[in-house]
């Protein structure tokens, strides 16, 4: 799947050409002497399990915090392998560990110390135990490293080293084009022997944007990389990689050297681990994120699919697929050995700009005051005119699908909860599933109290021995919500066509139903997907035997296990169907 066809002298040729685009002939060819060094040391991954030549319908990522599960007396990365151990072995095949290294601020995302794991949550040892059964998704934080860290230190000291690891510029030149996540000063001034200094900080006064115009810092970052792989990693997230690369008069994002970074980071992976693979993380419109697959030149291997989540909400509070249908029929694959990383909920909000261009800004506002009003967050971005705009909405997942009326209907809101689940992971692509999502966590707005943060809503840490009751009471929501979860990650892993890079085709049925097909890659495995987006009972049309196999008026639900007649049937309020649409005759799933 990942390796690129090339041998390693060609791949050699091209880092060189990188690196002389970047930073000239002369520096560039410096920088790849020190690049050729740093890839002839390297010995490779200390464990290969961890890392998948290509992925299939088996894989599935739980998102978590290291710390997510709580014992006494035990690290909290022994309590999550644990935990893992017991209840996810078979259902998810790899885990995204958020940032677990030393920090000082954002719940791990100001990164101290690179090369380090957070005393608190264990030691490099504990992730390695994780490793043995479950690929491991990393985060590589390279936009920004925290104000505590070493380098920054150095950095204020005027240690010569460091003088030009960081963003330097005068606060009184016109920054107003620069793009920005957030409505917080762009830049901070830092005492230093040698002054006062206006130093580029993108999300926050402790999160300090490192200078890639420095081709030292790009070989440092290198070398952090290749540290991840050797201790296990098998795909790494590039967090907030569309704000890299920084030129005076530009947006500052999106900018072609940072494609071309990337374009590196992937050429030389290909070279000393082609099994390992890159996931952007770029919460920006739809068009701009899958560029990050690149386009002559392979970039990532997997871009987070940031406009499903408030589509699918959307779609959910309007009981009308219409968007969504209209959007998932254009989600195509672009080039072969690429997918989409499909996720509903994570540990920060649900983004607002993804959904720009396929919302109208009446729909966009209309998710904002929906959220608002079910007691939830919404966060703002600065414009280059000056003005403000929501930027993301801070809300558990759950509670942004809640309706009034659900406490009138026993059972709705968790059916409308699931049938969210099912449609992200029935999507072309590998599904993302955030811990709290799995296990049915509402929102902690304690927890906004106490930071002062709107994101801490999605992030409670939890007790092992309670969330071990919960999950064995069969009246707890805990219980029912993973069940279901289980039911169909089994269903989603038996069938290959579920395959992440398989097709998809979207029907159009009736407004209430988000109807997909989808099909495995040498077509012999057919799952038609059906979904009452609505609170009302909707007929199934006719036209529905056309995809059946000849002859056939029942097909069997992949997740229920039982056979479902088409003939004069329809579908419940948020109703799912995954059917078996295959010739018997050819044989059934797998």
């Amino acid at each position: 799947m990942y390796l690129q066809k090339k041998n390693k002298d060609d791949l050699r040729a091209l880092m060189r050409h990188d690196l002389e685009y970047l930073y000239g002939p002369a520096a560039g060819q410096t920088a790849f002497k020190k690049l050729s060094v740093l890839l002839d040391q390297f010995p490779g991954a200390l464990n290969s399990q961890n890392t998948a030549a290509r992925l299939t319908q088996k894989d599935s990522i739980l998102i978590t915090y290291g710390d997510q599960i709580n014992a006494p007396d035990l690290p909290p990365l022994a309590v999550l392998n644990r935990f893992c151990l017991a209840h996810l072995q078979g259902l998810v095949s790899g885990i995204h560990l958020l940032p677990f290294y030393p920090y000082s601020s954002d719940d791990g995302f100001s990164v101290i110390d690179y090369r380090q794991v957070d005393s608190h949550l264990g030691d490099w040892s504990d992730i390695g135990r994780l490793g043995q059964t479950f690929k491991l998704m990393f985060d590589a934080v390279i936009n920004h490293i925290s104000a505590q860290s070493d380098w920054f230190k150095a950095y204020l000291r005027d240690d010569p080293v460091y003088c030009n690891f960081f963003i330097e510029t005068n606060s009184s030149l016109d920054l107003s084009r620069v793009v920005r996540p957030r409505t917080l000063p762009l830049l901070t001034p830092f005492t230093t022997p040698s002054g006062i200094k206006s130093v580029w900080t993108t999300f926050s006064d402790d999160q300090i944007d490192l200078n890639y115009a420095n081709p030292d810092v790009l070989l440092e970052i290198i070398a952090v990389l290749l540290f991840y792989i050797g201790k296990g990693a098998g795909l790494i997230r590039l967090d907030a990689i569309a704000y890299l690369w920084k030129e005076i008069g530009t947006t500052c994002i999106h900018l072609p050297q940072t494609h071309r970074v990337i374009q590196l980071l992937r050429t030389i992976l290909d070279e000393v681990s082609p099994q390992v693979a890159l996931i952007t993380e770029t919460n920006v419109p739809h068009a701009d994120n899958i560029a990050y697959f690149g386009g002559e030149r392979a970039e990532a291997q997997l871009v987070y699919n940031f406009a499903l989540p408030p589509l699918v909400l959307h779609t959910l509070r309007c009981g009308n697929a219409r968007a969504l249908s209209g959007w998932a029929s254009a989600l195509d694959i672009p080039k072969p050995g690429v997918t989409f990383f499909n996720f509903l909920a994570s540990h920060d909000g649900i983004g607002l700009n993804p959904a720009r261009g396929i919302l109208s800004e009446a729909e966009i506002d209309a998710l904002v005051q929906g959220t608002l009003q079910r007691g939830g967050w919404v966060s703002s971005k600065n414009n280059p005119d000056g003005s403000t705009s929501p930027y993301e909405m801070n809300i558990n997942y759950f509670d942004a699908l809640n309706q009034a009326d659900d406490i009138n209907f026993p059972g709705r809101s968790i059916a409308r909860f699931m049938l969210a689940q099912s449609i992200m992971l029935a999507l072309v692509g590998m599904p993302g599933i955030y811990f709290h999502s799995l296990f049915g966590s509402h929102g902690w707005p304690e927890g906004v109290k106490q930071s002062g943060r709107a994101r801490t809503v999605n992030r409670q840490k939890l007790d092992l021995e309670i969330l071990e009751r919960e999950l064995a009471d069969e009246t707890c929501e805990r219980n029912k919500i993973f069940a279901s979860f289980s039911a169909m990650l089994s269903a989603r892993a038996a069938s290959s066509a579920f395959d992440p890079f398989a097709g998809q085709s979207v029907l159009n049925l009736d407004e209430r139903i988000f109807a997909i097909q989808r099909s495995s890659t040498d077509g012999s495995q057919k799952v038609l997907c059906l979904f009452n987006v609505s609170d009302t009972v909707v007929n199934l049309p006719n036209s529905l035997f056309n995809f059946l196999p000849a002859g056939s008026l029942e097909c069997k639900d992949l997740i229920s296990g039982k056979n479902f007649s088409l003939h004069e049937s329809n579908l419940s309020p948020y109703q799912v169907l995954w059917l078996d649409c295959n010739d018997r005759q050819k044989g059934g799933t797998g």
